[in-house]
């Protein structure tokens, strides 16, 4: 599958930069889920920039096919290179982006995108589209798919106070008696930054909602360590 010409510079420093014994380590790290150049966080910023700098970002015509074509490749640092250059071009999205959204939030899912996309991608693209939120929200939380879920209670996490707590709350019953892990952990970690913004809230919150162990841990993590609950 030959890569778009865009696409083509970056293949050839992501090849240039390779190292097979970082990859198979990132690959054991995400439990063997994808495979990986093994190009550290560092570096592909750098890779990043260069390419930036001498290419612009993802051109608007073809970033549906650029994306799909990253989420398609084997190598994990492309479906990262996808997003992030998606994030640097959240001032202003097209309405139609959340069918590409959605795609790679259900497309080779795990923790280390679908985080990324939904606080950055769905979070900026819900501010912009507020009437599409409880649509959406409603449908993935109905999906079935932990994905979509896990998108609705993180997609608000830099919201700090514009967050719509009533909106959290419905996600959060909604998915309560959710045993997967990964849904659990949101739960937490939504109730969690939310405290760093208003810390009754989330100290009520517990106190009245039947929360799993790792949730309720979670959510008072950061006034734990901060001195603000015992």
């Amino acid at each position: 599958m030959k890569a778009p010409a865009y696409i083509q510079p970056l293949e050839t420093a992501f090849i240039a930069h390779a190292n097979p014994v970082s990859a198979i380590q990132m690959q054991k790290y995400m439990k063997d889920k994808f495979a990986f150049y093994g190009i550290n966080s560092p570096l592909r910023k750098e890779i990043y920039k260069a390419h930036k700098n001498q290419y612009g970002l993802l051109p608007e015509a073809q970033t549906t096919d650029i994306v799909r074509w990253c989420w398609e490749a084997p190598e994990r640092e492309y479906q990262y290179f996808a997003m992030e250059f998606l994030g640097k071009k959240q001032e202003k999205v097209y309405q139609k982006m959340i069918a590409l959204y959605e795609y790679m939030i259900t497309c080779k899912s795990w923790w280390d995108t679908v985080d990324y996309i939904a606080a950055n991608l769905v979070g900026s693209y819900f501010k912009q589209y507020p009437e599409s939120i409880e649509s959406l929200t409603e449908r993935w939380l109905n999906s079935g798919n932990i994905w979509l879920q896990r998108t609705c209670l993180l997609f608000q996490l830099k919201y700090k106070s514009e967050t719509n707590t009533k909106l959290l709350e419905s996600c959060i019953n909604k998915l309560l008696h959710a045993n997967e892990f990964f849904i659990r952990k949101a739960i937490g970690w939504a109730l969690r930054e939310y405290s760093k913004t208003d810390a009754e809230y989330v100290v009520r919150f517990v106190k009245t909602h039947v929360l799993s162990g790792l949730s309720e841990k979670e959510a008072l993590k950061w006034l734990r360590n901060n001195g603000v609950l015992n």
